[in-house]
């Protein structure tokens, strides 16, 4: 019975988490920090760089 509540509970909070997600994600890149991170972290990824940098500097992806 005790893994059944826990089952459930985690199945709940993650189902609610993901109808959330666009205002968490919202709430927390309203932190300046973990925005700048966030960017940190994504543009060290060679598939993100490649795909966002030409979009941004008006280049065409190659």
């Amino acid at each position: 019975m005790r893994a059944f509540l826990i089952a459930g509970s985690i199945i709940i909070a993650v189902s609610m988490v993901f109808q959330k997600r666009f205002k968490i994600l919202n709430a927390l890149l309203a932190v300046n920090t973990l925005r700048k991170l966030a960017v940190t972290v994504s543009m060290n990824m060679p598939y993100v760089r490649a795909k966002i940098l030409p979009a941004i500097l008006g280049r065409s992806a190659s």
